[in-house]
C-alpha cells in the first residue's frame, strides 16, 4: 500500500511551491522548447513549462515507451516491490498538460541551426533545448567488463531488465553463497544507492538464504549516509555484510566474468552473484554534442543550468555538474523547475526568478527502517552550494518508531515525485 505523507509530498514539491508563489511569469509569448529525456528531470521540465506558460510549444523526446524508475528499483531486489509498481507511462503529460511526446532517440544537436536530429532523420527545431539524458555507463572502466558481460554480471544501474536479471540471480543462488556489490568512485548516479541496494539484498537473504553473505568492494573510502547505514546493518543484519574500503584493498582492479571472480587490491574473490556498478558519464547525446568537459559531465551556469558550451541549451539531472548537489531524482526534479521558470521568463522578456534548489534522499535499511538526507542549495561563486544549516541527515540515535516513520515518508516521497513529474 502506498502511504501519502505530508513530509514526502512536500519534499518532492518544495521548489515548486517557491516558484509557483512567484508573480505570473508568462502569458502568450510562446516559443518552442524541445526536451531530450523523459526521466525526473525532463518530465518535470516539460510539465512545469506548460504550467508556467501554456502557450509554449513543448516537445519531449524519449526513446522508451515507459519509465522504469531507478528510485525504488532496489526494493524489487529485496522483494518488497515489483517492476510494475515502478513502471510509469508519460501519457498524462500529453493528455493533461499538452506536451507533445515524440518516441525516438536523439542523435545530434545542431547548435547553429537550433535543431535536434533524431535517429530516424527527423529534425526538431527549437528556441530552447533542455538536455536531460541521464547517464552513460563506462563499461571499459573496469578491465574485463563490457556491455555484453552485463548479461552475466548485471550493473542494474538502469532500472528494468537489468533489475529483473539481478533479482533472478539472487533467487537462483545457493544458500551460503557470497554476493559481491562493487560501487564505483565518485561522482555517480545516486550516491546512497549502492548501500541501500546492499540493505535490500540483505533483507532478501536474511529471510530466504540466511547462510549467505554480502561483500562490498568499494572504490571509495567513505560513502553517503555511511554512519546511518552501518548502524542499521549492525542492528538488522549482524555478521551478514562486510564493507571493504578502497584504501583497504576494496577497489576492483579486474573481473573474470566467466569464472565469477573479482580481482581487488586485497586479492581475488569468487562469488555466486556479482553486482558491478561501473563508472559513469553524462548520457551519450550530451557527450556527442560536445556539451561535456574532459571528466565526462556537462558544466552549467549554476543560476540557470544553461550549458557552458552551447547557447540556448540547458543540461539538467545526472548529466550535469551541479556543484554540491548530488546526482539524484530529487535534484533533477528541482533543477527542472528552476530551468522551466528561467526559460519561461526569458522567452517572455522577463527577469528570471532567483534560483533555489532542493534535494531529499530516502533510503530503506529494512521495509520498516528508513533513513534520509536533505538539503537546500543556491548558486554561489564556485557553483551550486548548500545553504548552511538547511538540511541534514536522520538522527543517529532514533527509536524503531522514528525509523518506521521515515520508511513511510519514503513511500510518500516516491508518490509525490511521480505525481509532480508526470502530472
Amino acid at each position: 500500500m502506498t502511504h501519502f505523507t505530508r513530509r514526502g509530498l512536500l519534499g518532492a514539491g518544495a521548489a515548486a511551491a517557491t516558484l509557483l508563489g512567484m508573480p505570473n511569469i508568462a502569458r502568450a509569448a510562446g516559443g518552442r522548447v524541445v526536451i531530450v529525456g523523459g526521466g525526473f528531470g525532463g518530465a518535470t521540465a516539460a510539465r512545469y513549462l506548460k504550467l508556467f506558460d501554456p502557450s509554449i510549444e513543448v516537445t519531449l523526446v524519449e526513446r522508451d515507451a515507459t519509465y522504469v524508475t531507478c528510485p525504488f528499483s532496489n526494493y524489487v531486489l529485496g522483494g518488497i516491490r515489483d517492476l510494475n509498481s515502478i513502471t510509469h507511462r508519460r501519457d498524462p503529460l500529453r493528455q493533461r498538460w499538452g506536451v507533445r511526446l515524440v518516441r525516438g532517440e536523439a542523435r545530434a544537436i545542431d547548435v547553429s541551426r537550433k535543431s535536434l536530429r533524431l535517429a530516424d532523420g527527423v529534425a526538431l527545431p527549437y528556441d530552447k533545448l533542455v538536455v536531460a539524458p541521464g547517464i552513460e555507463l563506462k563499461y571499459e572502466g573496469v578491465p574485463g567488463y563490457s556491455e555484453k558481460a552485463a548479461d552475466r554480471v548485471p550493473h542494474a544501474w538502469k532500472a528494468g531488465a537489468q533489475t529483473a536479471l539481478l533479482r533472478r540471480q539472487l533467487e537462483a543462488m545457493p544458500d551460503g553463497g557470497v554476493v559481491i556489490v562493487a560501487p564505483p568512485a565518485n561522482p555517480f548516479r545516486c550516491p546512497p544507492g549502492p548501500y541501500e541496494r546492499v540493505s535490500m539484498i540483505a533483507w532478501y537473504l536474511k529471510n530466504h538464504k540466511p547462510k549467505s553473505k554480502i561483500l562490498i568492494l568499494d572504490a571509495k573510502d567513505a560513502f553517503s549516509k555511511q554512519g546511518l547505514f552501518q548502524a542499521g546493518w549492525e542492528s538488522q543484519y549482524p555478521g551478514l555484510i562486510t564493507w571493504l574500503a578502497g584504501k583497504d584493498g576494496g577497489k576492483v582492479e579486474e573481473i573474470d566474468v566467466a569464472n565469477m571472480t573479482i580481482k581487488a587490491g586485497f586479492g581475488n574473490e569468487k562469488a555466486a552473484v556479482i553486482n558491478l556498478i561501473p563508472p559513469q558519464t553524462a548520457g551519450r547525446i550530451a557527450v556527442d554534442a560536445g556539451l561535456t568537459e574532459a571528466n565526462g559531465w556537462a558544466a552549467v551556469d549554476p543560476i540557470s543550468f544553461a550549458s557552458r558550451k552551447a547557447a540556448d541549451v540547458y543540461v539538467i539531472g545526472d548529466a550535469s555538474i551541479a556543484g554540491a548537489m548530488p546526482k539524484s531524482g530529487s535534484a533533477a526534479n528541482s533543477q527542472a523547475k528552476v530551468v522551466a521558470a528561467h526559460i519561461s521568463a526569458t522567452l517572455n522578456g522577463k527577469a528570471p526568478p532567483p534560483a533555489v534548489f532542493h534535494n531529499t534522499c530516502y533510503s530503506l535499511v529494512t521495509p520498516d527502517y528508513g533513513i534520509s538526507v536533505t538539503g537546500t542549495y543556491r548558486p554561489g561563486p564556485n557553483g551550486v552550494a548548500e545553504v548552511p544549516n538547511s538540511g541534514g541527515v536522520s538522527p543517529a540515535q532514533a527509536n524503531a518508531d522514528f525509523r518506521k516513520q521515515e520508511a513511510l515518508h519514503t513511500e510518500g516521497w516516491y508518490a509525490g515525485i511521480i505525481a509532480d513529474a508526470l502530472g
